[in-house]
């Protein structure tokens, strides 16, 4: 029986986002900035740059981001990890 565990993730909506930067220099750890000046994600899948895994550590500053981001760009979800033998499962069915 495979059991899962949950994390946060930042999400980044740049629909929203005017690429002021706050959050990267609140989040230096979790998000960089593009050639463009909008933040993305430093870990997880390149194709999901708008989606920033963070640590347990970084939960209050990304909360703080989330609080002070001027065009409400941001916002904390939480995702769902399955722990299975051979990895992390993009469906979160088990074998």
């Amino acid at each position: 029986m495979s059991t899962s565990t949950s994390t946060h993730a930042l999400h980044i909506d740049w629909t929203r986002c005017d690429g002021r930067g706050l959050c990267t220099e609140i989040l230096e750890r979790a998000l960089t900035r593009d050639d463009w000046g909008y933040p993305v994600a430093t870990r997880g899948l390149p194709e999901r740059r708008t989606d920033a895994p963070l640590r347990e550590d970084e939960l209050e500053d990304a909360e703080e981001a989330v609080r002070l981001c001027p065009l409400a760009a941001l916002r904390l979800t939480r995702v769902t990890v399955p722990a299975a033998a051979g990895g992390a499962r993009r469906s979160g069915r088990s074998a």
